[in-house]
């Protein structure tokens, strides 16, 4: 069973700098590849990034490429998003997913509940 729990959203001016964290408390972490993905009011929720359960593969949205790092420690069952130069278009609810393979087409089976990142101009 994969339960996960996001932290590390807040308020922070843009050009600051955010780190998420996304912890699974269950023991197949290192199984699964992990995704991020984001929804800002009155949006349908996009993808963010995504890392193999190696962290060999990575994917970005095109809007985050060069801001935004994913990485992950599968030795602490967490996967991290550092977010830089953050701007006032990031702004909205980061949630982070598990699903068995990031290459194709890529199924989220577990989902966390979401943090909030809101970036002030």
């Amino acid at each position: 069973q994969v339960q996960l729990v996001e932290s590390g959203g807040g308020l922070v001016q843009a050009g600051g700098s955010l780190r998420l964290s996304c912890a699974d408390s269950g023991r197949t972490f290192s199984r699964y590849g992990m995704g991020w993905f984001r929804q800002a009011p009155g949006k349908e929720r996009e993808f963010v990034a995504a890392i193999s359960w190696n962290g060999a593969i990575t994917y970005y949205a095109d809007s985050v490429k060069g801001r935004f790092t994913i990485s992950r420690d599968n030795a602490k069952n967490t996967v991290y998003l550092q977010m830089n130069n953050l701007k006032p278009e990031d702004t909205a609810v980061y949630s982070c997913a598990a699903t068995p393979r990031v290459t194709g087409t890529p199924k989220y089976d577990y989902w966390g509940q979401g943090t909030q990142v809101t970036v002030s101009s």
